[in-house]
């Protein structure tokens, strides 16, 4: 073997370690394959001109008969989804931002940020923005109101393992814009300046509760990205967990920061009752966590507020040791 051959037969076997190196053992998720949905249908009232929407829910193959049924998870489903069924003084609205779709073949997860315009008593026009979100956690319905959004939603499920990444396939489709709009439907539409992006993260957290029912926690990972641009299809993309304080990273963004006051997510206490659960501080680099939450969504901005066009698709979701 001559020097020219010794150095390439050198450099292959140093991208084959390095490839087996990075390689993780995935532990997925249960219906992180996105293969399996729940089919549900919202009447909305008369007066938003009472057409029937189709809404998806994560869990087995299963169409629910009727209209207008409060969900909670199926078959040991531990996802949600930002399609909600909203009663809010009376009207009825269904909301339908995230579904299935097929990538080459195997059916993947497909969230959406998009307008939708309502005529009501087929005259006054209003506008909403919708954001497409999955997470591990359950919504309360029906939506009775637009305040406080976290308050309707369960975040996090049990979890004391400790991985080195949240592993899974997607593609993002973000529209060349530097703006967002503010659609709540009272009102005009808002145009505020600043990119939206689609967002992924994986935080563990320690939580425990008082003697009152608070619940309180202490982050113990953090994995957390945006994407401000378009992205093909990838598959085994790994968001990498940092463990303990992350705030003197070079890498540290404030939107990876603790979660508390008005950002607070919730969960059920002891008596039943959801409540905020308050991030009070990092927690040691080798804690072991009790819950953990994981979110994708297209949009990163408040509830109401996005750029229309903007898609995350994500499949084969779990996590990495």
């Amino acid at each position: 073997m001559n020097q020219i051959s010794k150095c390439i037969s050198s450099l292959l076997a140093g991208l084959l370690l390095c490839g087996t190196a990075s390689a993780l053992r995935v532990e997925p998720i249960p219906y992180g394959d996105f293969s399996k949905w729940v089919t549900r249908q919202v009447k909305e009232s008369k007066l938003l001109g009472g057409k029937v929407k189709t809404a998806y829910e994560i869990g087995p193959d299963r169409t629910i008969a009727g209209y207008n049924k409060p969900y909670s998870n199926l078959g040991g489903s531990p996802w949600a989804t930002s399609n909600v069924y909203a009663k809010v003084a009376g009207i009825v609205k269904g909301v339908d931002a995230v579904g299935p779709t097929t990538v080459s073949g195997n059916r993947a997860c497909r969230m959406e940020c998009k307008m939708e315009h309502l005529k009501v008593l087929g005259v006054v026009n209003m506008d909403v923005i919708v954001q497409g979100t999955i997470f591990l956690g359950q919504i309360v319905e029906p939506i009775s109101s637009t305040k406080t959004p976290f308050s309707k939603m369960a975040m996090g499920m049990p979890y004391t393992k400790r991985p080195k990444a949240l592993v899974f396939d997607y593609s993002v489709e973000m529209p060349k814009s530097n703006t967002r709009v503010k659609a709540t439907g009272l009102g005009s539409v808002k145009t505020l300046q600043g990119r939206d992006n689609a967002e992924v993260y994986v935080l563990l957290q320690r939580r425990w509760e008082d003697e009152k029912g608070n619940i309180y926690a202490k982050r113990v990972g953090t994995g957390r990205e945006r994407y401000s641009r378009s992205i093909p299809w990838t598959k085994g993309h790994q968001l990498t967990i940092n463990y303990g304080d992350i705030t003197k990273r070079p890498d540290f963004k404030s939107w990876q920061g603790l979660l508390d006051g008005q950002k607070a997510y919730y969960a059920y206490n002891s008596k039943g009752k959801l409540v905020p659960v308050h991030e009070i501080g990092w927690d040691a680099a080798d804690a072991t966590p009790t819950h953990v939450l994981v979110m994708a969504s297209s949009s990163c901005g408040e509830p109401f507020i996005g750029t229309e066009g903007i898609a995350l698709t994500i499949d084969n979701i779990g996590f990495g040791f």
